[in-house]
């Protein structure tokens, strides 16, 4: 039989265990729902937004200067906009924040 202290010892642990797991299934759920939005880019900037030619690559560019291009396009600021205007404007600016932030992290390669 487990004595107070043992008891609050053990409880303590297991509350401690179960939010370690819920956050790592946050940030696991979390990072899904980035790379299903970060799709969407795939058709015009690849796969992982490494295509090379007219269009550019995203991948593996500063976080803040995408975000800052990304809400350029939401906000108009940019006159040679093809489509870019118009999809961003589907995204609120913490999920263009995200998808910048994503594509930075993705190697060039």
């Amino acid at each position: 039989m487990l004595n107070k202290q043992s008891f609050v010892t053990f409880a303590s642990a297991g509350l401690l265990s179960l939010l370690a797991v819920s956050s790592v299934q946050a940030a696991t759920t979390e990072q899904r729902q980035i790379q299903v939005l970060a799709g969407s880019c795939a058709n015009c900037h690849g796969t992982d937004g490494r295509l090379a030619g007219a269009i550019p690559a995203i991948a593996g560019r500063p976080a803040r200067v995408l975000e800052a291009q990304l809400l350029s396009f939401k906000r108009g600021e940019q006159p040679h906009a093809t489509v870019m205007d118009r999809l961003a404007k589907g995204y609120t600016d913490a999920e263009l924040a995200a998808l910048a932030q994503y594509f930075a992290t993705v190697d060039k390669k």
